[in-house]
């Protein structure tokens, strides 16, 4: 090729437009691939069909594959196998599932559940509901809209007060700025914080001026009512005594005008004391933060959108921890974080398209494994792929599609694993955190036991009809999604050929263990 036009064909390639013109998941790799190199870390090498299988269907399903699935998938030659696996998971009605459990733990944290938030949850996702509209919808808090009352859950759980206790006016503050727009405010209540200098006292008081009127009416049916908000709210700092004042206001945004209204006109329906009927303001704070704060031009509500998604399905934010985006504590990879946000939102904050790219990614794709000789590179590179907790929800249907046992079980064991495994409210569950309590649930509690008993059908009872290989492939291919190596075949012979007599029950000991083990209770 003359020199003239290779030079051409380079610069086309490298440029910004030709870059642009790529998909998602492949300008994310470019990235990824990059720094990894810069920083001299080993790239892992691709997931294994078994280690991919696991992983997709435990991020999009919420459970592992049935051993009938993985059969099959292992066993196809396609190239594409991989893709349409994604897109048929996608598309299925578990899906919806998943995703209405992974938001929920991000969204309550633990703090309480209710029927109405989670088909309201179920329905957004069954939809594919954009995530913007989704974010509208629980600011609004409406619970007259029959289409979106669950969604008021996510307010009036917060505006509850227990006994005599105030309702914590602060937490439902620092909740709006920690899981909305990525940044923690809690020390900034009463002055400016003192270590992250982006965070400030106004950017508190501002968000607090949305909810400080707020209030309760019904707890049974979500009923959030609002009193007029007629002037600004006071602050001053505890060190410098200053007394200040703010009326509504976003982080980086302009501050809302309240505007003023005759005594007595403050209300488009006053209250009706007859009916015990709140009034509904002709200002509402709550309509005007679910306008402004969930939108593309607000960079902290769609940067913080895709950090926490990505680290659904990678195990770990660009930003981490995921409530600490702040000039001091930037993206691992900033470029992956802008191109993500914005291509988010361009997308019309499309959930099922957004995760689609990040599926369909080398990075997604690679395998835990550290390659033999080499350190683990840093966690921030994503070079290898990550370990991801299982939440409790998950543990519990995987270990009820391995054990091949009534998946309607879920409901009578739901409480007693989210004792065991669930975190406390307000603590997020985004690391691996083996407990003492854990471990003894799996290893006494007569429930889990129960799973690996010989039933009709079940994995027990159909892989005690084996000879020792055939049954040793069965238990690890359907809970491990995997085969067995030589040394576990040779544990599970020697396991088995101590007990001929009660070889159903020897069956049921290993498949134990196998779900005991940390294998089984990570995504990696």
């Amino acid at each position: 090729m003359p020199r003239l036009l290779l030079s051409f064909a380079v610069a086309v390639t490298f440029s910004p437009l030709a870059r642009a013109a790529e998909p998602l998941h492949v300008r994310i790799d470019a990235v990824i691939e990059t720094k990894a190199k810069a920083e001299n870390a080993s790239l892992a090498a691709p997931a294994d069909d078994a280690e991919f299988l696991r992983r997709v269907y435990l991020d999009f399903a919420g459970t592992i594959p049935t051993v009938a699935v993985t059969k099959a998938f292992l066993a196809d030659t396609a190239t594409d196998k991989r893709t349409k696996v994604i897109d048929s998971l996608l598309s299925n009605p578990s899906y919806a599932t998943r995703m209405a459990d992974l938001f929920h733990v991000a969204f309550m944290e633990r703090l309480g559940e209710n029927a109405d938030w989670t088909k309201y949850l179920r329905e957004s996702f069954a939809k594919n509901k954009p995530y913007d509209q989704m974010v509208r919808e629980m600011l609004r808090a409406d619970s007259k809209d029959a289409d979106t009352v669950g969604a008021a859950f996510w307010i009036s759980k917060r505006l509850e007060n227990y006994g005599q206790n105030p309702v914590d006016y602060s937490a439902l503050t620092r909740d709006v700025g920690r899981l909305f727009l990525g940044k923690n405010f809690q020390c900034c209540e009463c002055h400016d914080h003192l270590f992250i200098d982006d965070y400030k006292q106004q950017h508190f008081q501002g968000l607090h001026t949305f909810f400080k009127n707020t209030y309760l009416v019904n707890p049974a049916k979500m009923i959030v009512a609002e009193k007029p908000t007629i002037e600004k709210h006071p602050f001053a700092s505890v060190f410098t005594k200053v007394q200040m004042a703010t009326g509504p206001s976003l982080p980086g945004m302009m501050m809302i005008d309240i505007p003023m209204f005759a005594k007595g006109m403050e209300f488009e329906t006053p209250p009706n004391k007859k009916t015990n009927e709140p009034g509904v303001p002709k200002f509402s704070t709550l309509a005007k933060i679910s306008e402004q704060l969930p939108t593309a031009k607000n960079t902290d509500f769609t940067r913080n959108a895709v950090n926490r998604i990505w680290f659904a399905v990678m195990g770990r934010g660009l930003v981490h921890p995921l409530d600490l985006h702040h000039g001091r504590n930037p993206a691992s990879h900033p470029e992956v974080l802008a191109m993500l946000a914005d291509e988010f939102a361009a997308n019309k904050f499309d959930m099922k398209w957004l995760l689609r790219e990040l599926a369909l990614t080398t990075t997604y794709q690679r395998s835990s494994v550290v390659q033999a000789g080499k350190d683990a590179p840093d966690s921030r590179l994503f070079a290898v792929a990550l370990e991801k907790r299982l939440s409790a929800d998950q543990l519990l249907t995987a270990m009820l599609t391995a054990t091949g046992n009534d998946p309607k079980a879920a409901d009578t064991l739901r409480p007693k694993f989210l004792k065991a495994f669930a975190n406390q409210p307000r603590e997020p569950e985004d690391e691996i955190a083996p407990s003492l309590k854990g471990a003894l649930f799996v290893l006494h509690d007569s429930a889990v036991l129960e799973l690996v008993v010989t039933k009709p059908g079940n994995l027990v009872e159909r892989t005690a009809k084996l000879d020792d290989a055939a049954a040793t492939d069965e238990l690890y291919l359907t809970v491990l999604t995997r085969k067995p190596t030589a040394d576990e075949r040779a544990a599970v012979a020697k396991v088995l050929a101590k007990h001929p007599e009660k070889r159903a029950e020897a069956i049921g000991r290993v498949a134990w263990a196998l779900l005991a083990s940390m294998e089984f209770g990570v995504n990696h």
